[in-house]
């Protein structure tokens, strides 16, 4: 396990700046040691921030991704810094939330992905939004989100 595995990384470890759009950010990986098992890993969110493609308000969610990996984990400061570049960017709450999951998917290339995109209320209506690749593996547990239904969530 030496560190030439890690050699192709170039955010982990090292300063970097947060990406000023989602299209700039780049989502690393690196290789999964565990890729003969399904297991899911956990990414929340909680504190998640876009701003609306029309009125440039700030939009606030919850996001919740499980993925089982491949032969490819994400690098999580990556994903960190992916996440942070929405903070400026426009987008509505189903275009983010499927945005977010489409990239993990094409970086990564998991064997199943799930996200619970939950958005606080703008306009008194809290929109969530829910997608996945597929079934997950036969076998495999799958936890609860853990995010209530809107109910002053916090």
């Amino acid at each position: 396990m030496g560190e030439e595995r890690y050699e192709t990384i170039s955010q982990l470890g090292h300063a970097a700046e947060m990406p000023t759009s989602p299209d700039e950010a780049i989502l690393e990986t690196v290789e999964n040691s565990q890729a003969d098992i399904d297991y899911i890993a956990r990414f929340t969110c909680p504190e998640f921030t876009a701003i609306c493609p029309v009125t440039g308000q700030p939009d606030f969610g919850h996001l919740v991704i499980d993925y089982v990996p491949d032969r490819l984990l994400v690098e999580s400061k990556s994903l960190k810094l992916f996440l942070q570049s929405f903070r400026n960017h426009g987008g509505f709450h189903e275009d983010t939330t499927i945005t977010v999951a489409r990239r993990i998917v094409e970086a990564a290339e998991p064997r199943w992905l799930r996200i619970g995109g939950y958005w606080y209320p703008r306009g008194g209506i809290p929109i969530d939004v829910f997608w996945q690749t597929g079934a997950p593996p036969d076998g495999l547990w799958v936890p609860d989100q853990g995010v209530a239904p809107y109910r002053g969530r916090g």
